[in-house]
């Protein structure tokens, strides 16, 4: 308990400090740079949060209730306090293709949240190598080194990758027909019902950003291996999403309304 005690202190400190940025960019900002300082915060912000609960996931023994608890109240905090920023490259490609956004715009974001990563691990590393608990005396012990993260194959891994990616998707792409107040809820929901089904194989990170903040530095597989894993699968899952629900199904759909009117267009001309 003093462990996670110490862990879930991090995260609010992590998150505390996210939001004062946050709101010192609001104030002393430009609008048109405001976003930017947005997603770095908030890249920041999630992936310092989760190094934490990964290294404590990873070293001690919660019972499963108490990990999905932190893990649907942290993201549920993380929602909440994210406001516009995705923290993750593939909402920015995804802004690109729809015309939301330019390229050039969407590459400064995309180096933002991987400068976010980076820096996410260093001030990781910093809080850990104060000892503040057992766990981080350990990790400390060990050089902070993490070992393989994926519990199957690559194709596995990927696989999983891309479906969880596909779900958050789709939830992304119709939350809107929920009540405001329980769309977090829900997301939180189906993130953690996503990390529950796929975090034994690859971890259920589904974002290239976070991935390369908290799993790329692990040993066991070579930096294309973890991009085939940690980078492609998401942005298939995500572009295999946009495309059933934006593409074929709706081209189904045509295709079915214009079979059920030709009869009746056939019926008005022999009358």
């Amino acid at each position: 308990m003093p462990d996670l005690f110490v862990s879930l202190v991090v995260v609010a400190a992590a998150v505390l400090f996210s939001e004062a940025v946050r709101r010192t960019a609001a104030r002393l900002c430009p609008t048109a740079y405001w976003i930017y300082l947005l997603e770095a915060a908030s890249t920041f912000q999630l992936c310092c949060c989760t190094h934490e609960l990964k290294l404590l996931g990873e070293t001690t023994r919660l019972e499963l209730p108490i990990s999905l608890t932190i893990t649907y109240i942290v993201t549920v905090i993380h929602l909440l306090t994210f406001r516009e920023a995705t923290c993750n490259p593939t909402g920015a490609l995804e802004s690109v293709c729809r015309g939301r956004s330019s390229v050039a715009a969407a590459l400064v974001l995309i180096v933002l949240q991987f400068g976010a990563a980076v820096a996410a691990q260093f001030f990781a590393a910093s809080v850990w190598s104060l000892g503040l608990s057992d766990v981080h005396v350990r990790h400390q012990k060990f050089g902070f080194r993490c070992f393989d993260p994926l519990g199957g194959t690559l194709l596995e891994a990927a696989a999983v990758e891309l479906l969880c990616s596909f779900a958050v998707q789709a939830t992304a792409m119709h939350i809107h027909k929920l009540d405001q107040k329980l769309r977090p809820h829900f997301f939180a929901a189906v993130i953690t019902a996503a990390v529950y089904a796929g975090g034994s194989i690859s971890g259920a990170v589904f974002n290239p950003v976070l991935a390369f903040s908290i799993q790329f530095p692990c040993s066991g597989h070579t930096y294309l291996e973890y991009c085939f894993v940690y980078w492609l699968g998401p942005v298939l899952g995500v572009a295999s999403c946009i495309l059933l629900f934006e593409k074929i199904i709706p081209f189904l759909s045509g295709k079915s309304t214009i079979r059920l009117d030709v009869p009746a267009a056939q019926k008005q001309k022999t009358q």
